[in-house]
């Protein structure tokens, strides 16, 4: 069983939190970073094994959809969402946040 990257997008950093502890909280995955796409736009990535990974990025996809967009201008916050099963060595070498740190060990 490989070790998957699991990634959603969605528009502000409140709603990136709740999104990301929603995802810990659905399956057994870590929290290994977030990445600023532009503007408000962030990507939160969890690790752990493929099914874990499926069930959480689930949950975290549900979450950004129940958050209430308050302003009418304001588009929906989810944006996307995908789960990479064993990503490439090659890909997790220059990607820096999808890699597990020693701090994060004790989430392991």
């Amino acid at each position: 069983m490989g070790i998957a990257v699991g990634l959603v997008e969605v528009l502000g950093h409140p709603p990136a939190l709740s999104v990301a502890d929603t995802m810990v909280k659905a399956a057994n995955v870590t929290f290994v970073g977030y990445e600023k796409v532009s503007g408000a736009r962030l990507t939160i990535i969890i690790r752990g094994p493929v099914g874990d990974v499926q069930k959480a990025v689930a949950a975290g996809v549900e979450a950004a959809k129940q958050i209430e967009v308050l302003s009418s201008k304001d588009k929906a916050l989810f944006l996307s969402a995908t789960v990479i099963p064993r990503p490439h060595p090659n890909v997790e070498v220059i990607t820096k946040t999808m890699q597990f740190s020693e701090a994060m060990e004790q989430f392991r």
